[in-house]
Parts: C-alpha cells; sequence; structure tokens
C-alpha cells in the first residue's frame, strides 16, 4: 500500500512538474476529461 501512495504522489508530481501553472494543470485535466467523454461517445 506504502509503494502505491509513493507511486502516485511522485507521478502527480511529474504530472504537475508538466505544466508551468495551475491554469495549465486545470487545462490539462479538462482536455483529458473531454477526450474521454469524445472516447465514449464514439464506442456508442
Amino acid at each position: 500500500m506504502r509503494t502505491l501512495i509513493v507511486l502516485l504522489v511522485a507521478s502527480a508530481a511529474l504530472s504537475m512538474a508538466a505544466c508551468n501553472t495551475i491554469a495549465g494543470a486545470g487545462k490539462d485535466t479538462s482536455a483529458v476529461g473531454h477526450a474521454v467523454t469524445n472516447t465514449a461517445n464514439d464506442a456508442k
């Protein structure tokens, strides 16, 4: 369990490092949400 938490924190830190600002992180999260929605709609 501890290893999982460490991996999740490390991946979150790396993904935040890819975004220069919190606004950038929000845009990235939004883009992922739109991609998932579009994929789900295409699968219908």
